[in-house]
């Protein structure tokens, strides 16, 4: 990152204006985000962007690895993406691939899925990090690498947290609010005292960075046979990704792995190795099944793998805390400039616990089929697949879980059917809608003959047809509040529920 080195060791924007100074002091940040992942990044991003002074604080020294796990970028985050203008970038960068198979005949057309990204964009969490990061720094996120949170202490006004510099010296930092991001081992979620149950579903995964003599045909490779499982997806500068298990090779993930472990893997799932060599990087690791049971202690937010991991089947893992945090930034915000409604800090709980269970279940479920060792269990696995291809609901109702799209959230009783649902991008009058989304705010959809009052803050659009419902599309893409033929006062009282008006 292109930056400029504060006295306290943070990194500012490089191109601070006349008269300010790039490294805020410690008691200018109003959100302290820990963790610069893909989670922590889009959230301390939308923050900046929204005006609100934000800090990340992140262990690592600065530097976006090549080295992450996650391979894949779902339809629903690529439209959270698209809300912020990034999405054609990252499209451009990566490799869309319309059917996600998971096993057997358990195949998903996603190209029937009604949104501008009918796929599964084949793409190294490495390059969406990038992208969010430069969004972040232009928008005056200030950063501090190299820094650890060694403690938190809040009260009624603010967090304080304890830190301890990248020269091991201390320091605090103070704030209104503070986000964990910071992973499976969270720091934050270990200070307020949250447990974080659950335990390991499969132990000694070997992963692999490789090169390929013979690549195999498809973008994905993937299948289980026996007592092995394997997955192999391209990076974009020559190397794949290689993930496999061997059920009869159950050791610590301290134990050294060697080229010629992957390759027998490899082979026992494919049936053949694809000539690979020269491995830049081999590591063993075991993927845990974890949910902490609140993700917000007072002051205190957790998002992504501090408040939820899950078996990599279906590569739901930095999407759905990517879409943790674009539920979460706008509430955030709102709590920090004071216009937020009484709550509504609470229902990112609400809506993402649920979300974080379900995620759970799907690739638990998926991977206890993928890796079926009994006849019984195997049998179950061809049955899913064989009722998934007849069932074309079925088939619909899991690609919506995988990709997102089918998330909903709770609605108020007696609110409109569509409260709670996502939005797709439909083309209004002022154009698409992920681009009216763009400013962070509310967009307020209306029939094409009627001029509803719309307050600051709130984008109005018109339906291009002669729809009479009348949307309000909250900034993540969902609906808030929705009614058929309201007239001025219904739209008036809707917006002051929101804390709009």
């Amino acid at each position: 990152m292109n930056g400029t080195t504060g006295h306290d060791g943070t990194t500012g924007h490089p191109d601070t204006p006349h008269g300010a100074t790039a490294a805020r002091t410690p008691g200018d940040s109003a959100v302290v985000v820990v963790g610069a992942g893909p989670t922590g990044l889009l959230l301390a991003g939308d923050l900046a962007a929204a005006g609100v002074p934000v800090t990340l604080v992140e262990k690592r020294p600065h530097g976006i690895s090549n080295l992450s796990r996650a391979m894949v970028v779902h339809a629903r985050t690529l439209e959270q993406l698209d809300a912020r203008g990034l999405a054609d970038e990252l499209e451009a960068k990566g490799r869309p691939l319309g059917t996600l198979r998971l096993f057997d005949r358990l195949a998903l057309d996603l190209g029937r899925l009604s949104t501008r990204f009918p796929h599964v964009l084949v793409l190294a969490q490495y390059e969406v990090e990038r992208v969010l990061e430069r969004r972040a720094v232009a928008a005056w996120v200030r950063f501090a690498y190299g820094t650890e949170v060694a403690g938190l202490a809040q009260d009624a006004d603010g967090v304080t947290l304890a830190l301890r510099g990248p020269d091991g010296a201390p320091g605090t930092l103070r704030a209104a609010y503070a986000v964990g991001a910071d992973g499976l081992r969270s720091g934050v979620r270990e200070a307020v005292g949250l447990p974080f149950p659950g335990r390991s579903v499969i132990r000694s995964l070997v992963l692999a960075d490789v090169r390929l003599a013979e690549p195999p045909p498809g973008l994905l490779t993937v299948d289980a046979v026996g007592d092995a499982f394997a997955f192999i997806a391209p990076f974009a500068d020559g190397y794949h990704r290689v993930i496999g298990w061997n059920r009869s090779r159950d050791v610590p993930d301290s134990e050294p792995l060697g080229l010629d472990e992957v390759k027998e893997i490899v082979r026992a799932a494919l049936g053949r190795d694809f000539g690979m060599h020269d491995a830049r990087w081999m590591s063993r690791f075991h993927s845990d099944e974890r949910q902490a049971p609140a993700y917000r202690v007072g002051r205190v937010l957790l998002a992504g793998d501090a408040a939820h991991v899950h078996s990599p089947a279906g590569g739901q893992g930095m999407n759905t805390g990517l879409q943790d945090a674009a539920n979460l930034s706008w509430k955030l915000a709102a709590a920090v400039q004071g216009w937020a409604p009484q709550g509504l800090l609470d229902t990112y709980q609400a809506e993402r616990h649920p979300v974080g269970r379900a995620v759970l279940r799907s690739s638990g479920g998926l991977v206890r089929l993928a890796m079926a060792k009994r006849p019984w269990t195997r049998a179950a696995r061809a049955a899913v697949g064989a009722v998934a291809a007849r069932v074309p609901a079925v088939r619909a109702r899991a690609a919506g879980q995988v990709t997102g799209i089918g998330i909903a959230y709770p609605s108020p009783k007696g609110a409109h059917p569509f409260v709670g649902r996502r939005v797709p991008d439909v083309v209004t009058a002022e154009g698409r809608l992920y681009e009216l989304l763009r400013t962070g705010g509310f967009v307020l959809v209306s029939p094409r003959d009627e001029k509803p009052p719309v307050p600051g803050g709130v984008t109005p659009a018109h339906w291009s047809s002669d729809r009479r419902t009348t949307l309000l599309v909250r900034p993540d893409g969902y609906v808030g509040w929705a009614a058929r033929d309201a007239d001025a006062g219904a739209v008036r009282a809707a917006l002051g529920e929101w804390g709009l008006a």
